[in-house]
C-alpha cells in the first residue's frame, strides 16, 4: 500500500471513529477522491477487521462502538510491562496461540510519544522472557477460537478427542467452562456428558470441535478456583493429602525461593535442610515433582506418597541395572 492511501485509509478511520455518520460522497469529499475510491478503501479497512457498518438510518458508515478501545495514558514503567510481555510472549512459539498479543503491542509502541517510545525501547533491548518447553500448538487456532467463543456464549460443543486415559478416540458433547494455559500448553475444562463429569481436555489433542448448537447454564456457584481446590497443578484428585519434604541443603534453598503452591509451608532446619510442607488434592501430579529432585529430597509423609516414590526409583533402578 503507497503512502498516500495509507494515509487515506488512516484519515477515514479518524473520521468514522468521531462517532458521527459519512456517507460515501462525504468521505470522498473530505479525502479529496472518486467514491469508488473511498468505496475500495472501505473494502480494505474491512478486510483487516477495523468493524465498521452501513446505518441505513442515518444514510452513511459508522464505526461500531465495541470496535477500538478508547485511547489511555500509561507511564513508562506500565508501557515496559505491557510491551514485554505482549512482544515475548506472542513471538512464534513462545506462547502458543497469542500472536495477536506481538501485534498488540506493536500497535501500543507505535501509539506512545516519541520521547517515550525512545526510553522504552532502550529499556527493551535489554529484557527477554524465556519460558519453558511449550507443546506444539500448529493448527490450532480455529479449535482456540471456538473454545473461546463457545465460552463467553455457553454453547456446548461436540468434540472428537484423543484421550490417553480411555486409550483411544472418544466422542463427547462439552459444555465449556474454562481455557487454560498450563506451564506448557492449553486446556479446555468443561463437562462431558460420556465421562457425566467436568474433564480437562488437552487442546492439542481435539481432532474435531464444532458447535452442538445448544445452550448450557453454568452451575451455580461454581468456579476455576473451586474446581481446581488443592491440586498441585491442574488434576485434582479425590483425596487430600498433608505432604512433608526434606530437602537437602544443596537444593533446599531453590525450592524455598518459589511459591509453590497456595499451601507450602517453608521451615529451616539447623543443618541447613529445608522443611516442605503442604495440602494437596492427589498424589498423581506431585510425586513427579518430587521424584525430579532424586536425592535431594526424601518424602517424610504421606506413606502414600513415600510409597510411590520407592516403587518408581526402584523400576528406575531396574532398567539401568539391565543393561
Amino acid at each position: 500500500m503507497d503512502l498516500g492511501r495509507l494515509h487515506r485509509v488512516l484519515r477515514i478511520i479518524t473520521l468514522l471513529q468521531a462517532g458521527r455518520a459519512f456517507n460515501a460522497s462525504e468521505l470522498a469529499a473530505e479525502c479529496r477522491v472518486s467514491r469508488r475510491t473511498v468505496y475500495r478503501d472501505l473494502a480494505t479497512i474491512e478486510k483487516v477487521g477495523i468493524p465498521f457498518f452501513y446505518n441505513r438510518a442515518s444514510g452513511g458508515y459508522q464505526m461500531h462502538k465495541t470496535g477500538m478501545l478508547p485511547a489511555i495514558n500509561l507511564t513508562l514503567e506500565e508501557a515496559i510491562a505491557l510491551v514485554l510481555m505482549a512482544t515475548e510472549l506472542g513471538r512464534t512459539g513462545r506462547m502458543p496461540l497469542l500472536q495477536p498479543a506481538h501485534d498488540a503491542a506493536a500497535k501500543i509502541e507505535c501509539m506512545l510519544p516519541v520521547g517515550l517510545r525512545a526510553t522504552m525501547g532502550a529499556a527493551l533491548r535489554g529484557m527477554a522472557v524465556l519460558p519453558g518447553p511449550m507443546a506444539r500448538h500448529n493448527s490450532l487456532q480455529e479449535t482456540y477460537r471456538l473454545a473461546r467463543q463457545a465460552i463467553a456464549r455457553h454453547e456446548a460443543l461436540d468434540a472428537v478427542y484423543i484421550s490417553f486415559h480411555d486409550k483411544g478416540q472418544i466422542h463427547t458433547r462439552l459444555e465449556p467452562y474454562w481455557l487454560i494455559f498450563c506451564e506448557r500448553a492449553w486446556y479446555l475444562i468443561g463437562r462431558s456428558s460420556l465421562h457425566k463429569a467436568v474433564r480437562t481436555f488437552k487442546l492439542g489433542r481435539f481432532k474435531s470441535l464444532a458447535p452442538a448448537k445448544a445452550q448450557f447454564k453454568m452451575p451455580t456457584g461454581l468456579t476455576l478456583e473451586k474446581h481446581l481446590g488443592n491440586a498441585w497443578g491442574m488434576m485434582r484428585g479425590e483425596k487430600s493429602f498433608d505432604v512433608e519434604l526434606k530437602f537437602s541443603p544443596l537444593i533446599g534453598p531453590n525450592v524455598a525461593e518459589v511459591n509453590w503452591h497456595k499451601t507450602q509451608k517453608i521451615r529451616w532446619d539447623d543443618d541447613g535442610r529445608v522443611i516442605f510442607t503442604a495440602t494437596v488434592d492427589g498424589l498423581d501430579e506431585i510425586v513427579w515433582w518430587v521424584l525430579g529432585y532424586g536425592p535431594e529430597v526424601e518424602v517424610l509423609r504421606p506413606p502414600e506418597l513415600r510409597k510411590r516414590l520407592v516403587e518408581m526409583t526402584r523400576r528406575t533402578l531396574a532398567q539401568y541395572e539391565k543393561a
